[in-house]
Order: structure tokens, then sequence, then C-alpha cells
């Protein structure tokens, strides 16, 4: 395909998106079926722009003067990818596929992105306007700055399995690839993705993948994991397991002794962990869907890990779309499950345990707010500095957090990492 025919398949995607309110994964995945011609490399340089797009949502729709999808994605092709008016114009006019060429109005609009300066700051952080007032709350003066790293491309991180190998051998492995040490973890590598058409490395299908050497897995979430405090030996349950990311991070932490319960409370979102442990050599994993099993570990558990449900705003790099599609009355929901959660997993901490509450969210309402109402409920629980913690589980230098408040607050922004809250109680 060429240029101009792929601009065309991302503007198709974008109104479908915008139009019947579908995930942008979907309805790209069902325009690929539609389309048999297309090859991987076209899907994955239309998939990149689409999700330019909608990253970009709101200076794209300001330097346009139109929130089109047209007009969407010659924006991203302007402020993400960095092509000037010139190379849009020929994408845009290039052949009989291409959307057609530019208006008078669109070649100003793209050789005058230097307006965007004044426009709000939620414009400029490609923030959803009724969330502007609660980042603002969160950062202060650097809300457009820390939105802005939201809206960028996100890189690729891996977590090396230390149960079978160490991170200077993979690294040597995925040379090619570029995969370099990660700066705060000490068990990732990560692989930087420029913007543009350009398609991921299929590390997946790489043989030290196949054989447990290392998962994919965002620096944020690694350090989570870490910070838990999981040590061999030790009784942990991880409350809101899923597909068991943050698990086999624990088991690798923990060399396989002690026990690690895995739990969620929906047993389709388990499915993956089984082939993961296996390839992962993870053995000291039991898993418990729904409340089975849960009752016996009552004030027995070492730590317990609560990776709780939220609105996404931290992995908005990676889901552009769930950024737009947030509505108030979903984030009042996912602060009333969290409470229930953090409710129901609190009694499993023994005396003298660890309640670890992590989400990949930068809203105050799902991290500092809700630790401070749970606390204020849970008096026997109390919360233990997070740089302490991060010195005695990372043995290094703590960074600064992006935020105040209660808990460590990792960003793109500030930290190169998905957005991620950590927050770690100690039960009397």
């Amino acid at each position: 395909m060429t240029p101009g025919a792929r601009l065309s398949a991302a503007i198709e995607i974008l109104d479908e998106v915008a139009g019947r309110h579908r995930p942008a994964a979907e309805a790209a995945r069902e325009w690929g079926r539609a389309h048999r011609f297309a090859g991987s490399s076209d899907r994955a340089a239309i998939t990149s722009l689409v999700n330019a797009a909608l990253r970009r949502r709101q200076s794209a729709a300001w330097i346009m003067g139109d929130d089109a999808p047209r007009a969407l994605g010659l924006g991203a092709l302007r402020l993400a990818w960095g092509l000037d008016r010139e190379e849009i114009a020929a994408i845009a006019g290039e052949g009989r596929y291409a959307p057609g060429a530019l208006s008078g109005a669109e070649a100003s609009a793209l050789a005058a992105t230097g307006r965007l300066a004044d426009a709000p700051f939620w414009v400029r952080g490609d923030i959803p306007e009724w969330l502007a007032p609660r980042l603002e709350a969160a950062f202060g003066d650097r809300a457009a700055e820390e939105g802005a790293g939201l809206a960028g491309r996100a890189p690729l991180d891996l977590r090396v399995n230390t149960l079978k190998t160490g991170r200077d051998q993979v690294a040597r492995a995925l040379e090619k690839y570029g995969a370099r040490p990660t700066a705060l973890s000490p068990v990732g590598l990560r692989i930087g993705l420029a913007e543009g058409p350009a398609r991921p490395p299929d590390v997946e299908a790489h043989a030290l993948h196949g054989r447990g050497r290392f998962e994919v897995q965002d620096e944020g979430s690694q350090i989570a994991a870490l910070m838990a405090g999981a040590r061999p030996g030790m009784q942990v349950v991880d409350y809101c397991a899923g597909a068991g990311g943050k698990t086999l991070a624990l088991a690798a932490a923990m060399e396989n002794r002690g026990q690690i319960h895995a739990h969620d409370s929906e047993a389709r979102r388990l499915r993956p962990i089984f082939e993961r442990l296996r390839r992962a050599g993870a053995r000291n994993v039991q898993v418990l869907s729904g409340e089975e099993g849960l009752e016996a570990l009552t004030a027995r558990s070492d730590l317990v890990l609560v990776d709780a449900p939220c609105t996404g705003s931290g992995v908005w790099r990676r889901r552009p779309d769930a950024k737009w599609r947030l509505k108030p009355e979903a984030l009042e929901e996912r602060r009333r499950e969290q409470a229930r959660i953090l409710a129901r997993a609190a009694p499993l901490v023994r005396p003298g345990g660890r309640l670890v509450y992590v989400t990949c969210s930068v809203l105050p309402a799902e991290n500092s707010e809700q630790i401070e109402g749970f606390v204020a409920e849970h008096p026997d629980f109390t919360l233990i500095p997070w740089d302490k913690v991060w010195g005695e589980t990372l043995g290094t230098d703590p960074p600064a957090s992006a935020a105040d408040g209660d808990g460590l607050l990792l960003t793109p922004a500030r930290h190169a990492s998905d957005g991620f809250f950590i927050a770690v109680l100690g039960r009397a």
C-alpha cells in the first residue's frame, strides 16, 4: 500500500471509532479482515497512525480547527510523526486511494503549528477537558507536561525471568532489537520505539520468550512488583492476578520458595496464567478464582498485593482510545470497586504483614485519595514511606515521585515508564 492509501485506511478506522464508539484495536482488526490485501507492515503502519491520532486528538483538532477523522489523521502526521506540510501534501494527494489533496485551510493549519503554544493546558497535554482539574490537582503547573508524556508512543519493555537467566544474557540475545537495561528496574530491558509507521519487533516469537527467559512487562509494572517486597518462604496473595504478569515477577523474587495464591474474581481473566507459569518455571503458585480458598488465608498472609482495577489513565500511551471513552461515572464506579476490593483483601494480611496497593492510574481519586480513605476506616494499617520501601526492596536511591501525597507515582514524563501508583501499608 502507498502512504496515501494507508492514510485513507487510518481515516476510515478513526471514523469507525468516532461514529460507532468502538475500541480502536477492534476496529483496526475488522478493517484488516475486510482488506486481506494489506500486508502486516501495512496494518502495523495504519494502526500506528490511528493510535497517534488518538493520542494527540486534542492538539491535532486544535491546530486543524476540526476534530473530524481526516483532520486528526493529518494532524497526527504533523504533530506525532513530525512530517512537514509538503510531505503531508504529497501523501494526501498520492494516487487513486489517497484521501485527496489538501485544502487551502488544511495547508495553512499544518504550517502554523506554533499556535499550539497558546492553547489551554489540557489541549497541549492532550487531556480530556473534564479531567483537566484532576490532572491539575495532581501535577500543578506540570499538568500539560505530564499529559504530553501520556500522549507519546510507549517503548517495549521486557522483564528478565531470573528463575532461568540473567539480564546480560537476554540483552545480548536481543541486541539486534536495540534492547538496553532499564533505568530503574534491575531486571528490565527496553526496546525504544520511535513515532512513525515502523512495526515493533515481535519479541514474543523469539526462542528465549518461548523458553520463559523473559516476559513483556512495562518497567513501572516491574517496579510495583519489586516494591511489594516478596521474599523466599513468604505466604503471598496476588489478589487481582489477572493474566499473571506480577504473579510471575513475585515468583522470581521468591526464587520459587514459599507460596503465592494468584486470585481473581473472574476465572476468564486467569486463563492465560497457566501457560505463562509453565513457561516461566514458576512452581510456587496456586491459582484461585472467585472466593475459593481465600478464607483459609485470613490473617495468615505475609504480603497481599492488590493490583486494583482502575481507569487505566497511566497506560493511555498503549490504549489511547480509552482516554476519550472514559466518563465521570466510570471513574466513580472504579473508586467504589477499589474500596470494596481493599476492604476484602485487608483481612488476609497477618499482623505485621503488608498490604501493597497498585494502580496503573495517575488520578488522585484512585490513588492517594483512595489510600487516605482506606487508612481512615482501617486504623490497624499504617502507610509506610515509599522511599523507605524503595531502599529496602531495590537498594538504590529512590527517584522523586511525580506527585505529592501518599505513595509513589511513576509517570512517562518523569520516569519514562507507564503511569503507576504504588502504596505500601503495614498491619499493626
